[in-house]
């Protein structure tokens, strides 16, 4: 999630488009197809307009497909656009999902959103990650734990984004799972009473690590590239059983008004040629998780049961994060 100037988007699409253009010609050597008044697809985005926009374009270059659009804010990533699908479910507007984590389309599939067969596909991946400001903590210092965040030596120094939406909310139920509530629930007060910064995206905790007002934060692995990228003094800590990956997700809505466009996009969506630009712009990791990153053991969340607990796990995160 990644928040950049006007001046700073148009140079970096128009690079971007540049990449996505070349990998794609040599991968699959598509030539476009006629358009029509008809000839379109629309799509509810969760990834970064930044990296989504000249995938979408490249594809209606191929296809001659029109796409059409709709991105979500920053503050509310993927939860705005998974309520306007489930509000839509009796008159869809919509006939493509791109999600850039897996709960929310999970939650969308368990609801019956998309169709029936073949509905929804998980692709690439990128983490949640602890990084830290190494002008201002050593790495022999670092917390080894997420638990060791509500130490006192971190009270006001430990950035992250308002869990109730997007990839934290996500990280923080499948925390409550790995640990149980009641423990989850304990640190999770713990961590308030610990002063935390609770900031509107995860793009804006790893700019706050960057700049030196945080010491420590709790983000996504693309955010903390793009610092590094701008030569942010900045090192992210190792995986462990209390990290989690995300895929992106591409899935198409049951009733879709264009299915046969949708099923070409929902298609594309997932081919090498359309995930290795993300991976060239750091918008994911990589299109398949390597032994070593499967070695470290990361969280592997039981979704249906999350999904079962899920109002009343989210209305706890909503009473002890208060704000």
């Amino acid at each position: 999630m990644v928040v950049l100037s006007s001046e700073d988007r148009m140079k970096r699409t128009a690079c971007f488009i540049a990449i996505v253009s070349l990998i794609v010609l040599v991968a699959t050597g598509c030539k476009p197809a006629a358009s029509s008044a008809k000839n379109e697809v629309v799509v509810y985005c969760a990834q970064d307009h930044v990296y989504a926009e000249p995938i979408l374009a490249e594809f209606t270059r191929q296809t001659g497909i029109r796409v059409r659009s709709v991105y979500d804010s920053e503050a509310v990533k993927t939860v705005g656009l998974a309520n306007r699908l489930i509000a839509e479910r009796s008159h869809p507007q919509c006939d493509v999902f791109w999600g850039n984590e897996e709960l929310r389309t999970r939650q969308l599939a368990a609801m019956e959103v998309f169709r029936p067969t073949n509905g929804w596909a998980a692709m690439g991946y990128r983490s949640r990650r602890i990084v830290i400001n190494t002008n201002l903590l050593d790495m022999s210092r670092v917390p080894r734990s997420l638990l060791e965040l509500t130490n006192a030596e971190w009270r006001g120094r430990v950035v992250l984004a308002y869990p109730l939406f997007g990839s934290t909310a996500t990280h923080f139920l499948a925390l409550r799972q790995h640990w149980g509530p009641e423990k989850w629930e304990a640190w999770c007060r713990a961590l308030v009473a610990n002063r935390p910064l609770i900031v509107d995206g995860n793009s804006v905790s790893a700019k706050m690590v960057a700049r030196g007002e945080a010491w420590i934060g709790l983000t996504d692995s693309d955010d903390i590239l793009v610092e590094k990228r701008r030569a942010a003094p900045l090192s992210v800590l190792p995986l462990t059983a209390e990290s989690l990956l995300l895929p992106n997700t591409v899935g198409v809505v049951r009733g879709a008004p264009h299915p046969d466009t949708a099923q070409k996009l929902f298609e594309f969506l997932q081919t090498r040629a359309a995930l290795a630009p993300l991976v060239e712009a750091g918008a994911l990791e990589g299109v398949d998780v390597p032994p070593e990153i499967a070695a470290a053991g990361t969280l592997q969340p039981d979704w249906s049961r999350i999904l079962a607990d899920i109002e009343t796990a989210t209305a706890r995160m909503r009473e002890i994060f208060l704000r």
